[in-house]
């Protein structure tokens, strides 16, 4: 989806990082700016709408994420602006045995979208939103596309995307090459279940438009495949219609195995639209406060919510329930007051060694148990634990790797600590590490979107039996290997 900005914006670009990328010096294999001049061995870079940096401010945010733990600094920076210039870098790239790594809003955790030496693909200018009528059934939105600005771009019309993770403020390319979980999940899938079509660039530089009829293999290899194949431009994402107005509940329970036996009861009935849960230590600092937090949509999305039918046989703690009605985006964006507070306390730039693990729902009580006891406020800080449950028929990606069991649950430690803290940030990866392999004892699997310490061989094992097929997809579409390095699994 070409996107191009106006010639002062990238003159604009130009002047504020003084040295503009020209070329690749085959000989010292560096890159020369205009203000290294060039040489008989230099490769110059092609063409481009948008601009291509190395000066130390970009670089230095390359080399970091929302994790704060993982620093890994590129040579240079892509800010494409257009489609052709990313096509036209990693075809450059792949030519040069360049890594590339696109980035959408640096929210990973653990430098997988951090690659040292080569080329990180900013995907930001890439946010166009195509059009959307009243009927429409999808909309093509470009992968820098927050899913914030999705949202307000199809409300227009009373339509929305039926998935959302908790936090608005992720692209749309970022989301679909992990998963896109939330509390609507349980209804219609992760974000990745919910895709008619994707448009990518090969690790070879190709442009290609997937989707389960047209290069299927590249599509399901590109979806949740933590961008492997190819790279994420474009998406065309599924519409449903919006509700008006959310009954949003949060119900306090004493007890882990009543709370986890509700929470399986909603998402098997279909009750709510949305359902997750929240843990929190209480004054003793016991992980033991537990809050189911659910949502009902109101019309044209569904009835007029009605309490009695809505709590209908639920064993939560009836003193303590606290119930809202609000705007449909009001609830999309709930947590978004939080997210300036920790801003304004510093702690957005804190170190987020996350820990993000599915759990077969036969063994989540006693594994959750078990790591909610070991569970301390300092391995939390100002973080949160939540727990939720999903229904894995709904779940039809197949990289998006789930346990074998029909209400696996998510278990998510989001962890935030002072990043100069080494011993403690390494202390939560060694027990995030442990927490990890409790859960593949009995069939768990990690949701990649944390900081688990992975090998290869975890890799393969994660995968299980779609690893032939990504493999094969990594060989076709990837050959020499360019793409997303900082994930280690090739």
């Amino acid at each position: 989806m070409p996107h191009t900005p106006s010639r002062r914006a990238v003159l604009r670009g130009v002047a504020v990082t003084g040295a503009v990328v020209i070329g690749f010096d085959t000989g010292t294999q560096s890159w020369a700016t205009t203000a290294s001049g060039s040489g008989s061995g230099l490769a110059r870079v092609p063409a481009l709408d948008g601009t291509l940096v190395m000066d130390d401010a970009s670089l230095s945010a390359a080399s970091d994420d929302y994790g704060h733990v993982v620093h890994r600094r590129p040579a240079a920076v892509l800010r494409p602006g257009s489609v052709r210039d990313v096509v036209a870098m990693v075809r450059w790239c792949n030519a040069h045995r360049l890594p590339v790594a696109a980035r959408g809003q640096g929210h990973a955790t653990n430098g997988q979208a951090q690659v040292e030496g080569g080329l990180v693909v900013e995907t930001a200018t890439l946010a166009d939103i195509g059009p959307v009528g009243p009927r429409s059934p999808t909309v093509t939105v470009g992968a820098g596309a927050r899913w914030s600005e999705v949202a307000r771009a199809t409300l227009a019309h009373g339509l929305t995307p039926p998935v959302f993770t908790d936090y608005l403020e992720l692209s749309v390319g970022g989301t679909l090459s992990v998963g896109g979980l939330g509390g609507m999940t349980h209804r219609h899938g992760a974000q990745v279940d919910n895709v008619t079509e994707l448009q990518v660039i090969t690790g070879a530089g190709e442009f290609t438009r997937c989707s389960p009829a047209r290069h299927p293999d590249l599509f399901h290899a590109v979806l949740a495949g933590l961008g492997q194949c190819a790279i994420v431009v474009g998406a065309t994402l599924r519409l449903v219609r919006a509700p008006e107005t959310v009954r949003h509940y949060l119900l306090p329970y004493d007890d882990l195995e009543t709370f986890l036996d509700d929470q399986r009861l909603l998402v098997q009935e279909g009750r709510f639209a949305y359902v997750e849960g929240q843990v929190s230590a209480d004054a003793d600092g016991a992980f033991r406060v537990l809050a189911l937090e659910a949502a009902a949509y109101g019309p044209p999305a569904g009835p007029a919510p009605d309490d009695a039918v809505l709590l209908r046989g639920l064993r939560h703690n009836p003193s303590g329930v606290e119930r809202s009605d609000r705007p449909y985006y009001d609830f999309l964006d709930r947590i978004a007051p939080s997210v300036e507070a920790l801003k304004k306390a510093g702690l957005w730039t804190y170190a987020h060694p996350w820990l993000n693990l599915l759990l077969p729902g036969r063994d989540a009580a006693a594994v959750t148990g078990d790591m909610l006891e070991a569970l301390a406020p300092g391995d939390v800080g100002p973080g949160i634990v939540l727990v939720y449950p999903l229904l894995r028929e709904r779940l039809t990606t197949p990289l998006l790797r789930t346990p074998d069991d029909p209400v696996p649950y998510l278990f998510a430690v989001l962890r935030t600590t002072p990043p100069e803290d080494t011993a403690t940030v390494d202390r939560l990866l060694a027990a995030n590490r442990s927490a990890y392999e409790a859960a593949a004892a009995v069939g768990g699997t990690q949701y990649p979107v944390g900081s688990i310490p992975f090998t290869r061989a975890d890799w393969h094992t994660h995968f299980g039996s779609a690893w032939p097929r990504l493999a094969a997809a990594k060989r076709m579409y990837d050959p020499r290997g360019i793409l997303a390095p900082g994930q280690g699994i090739f």
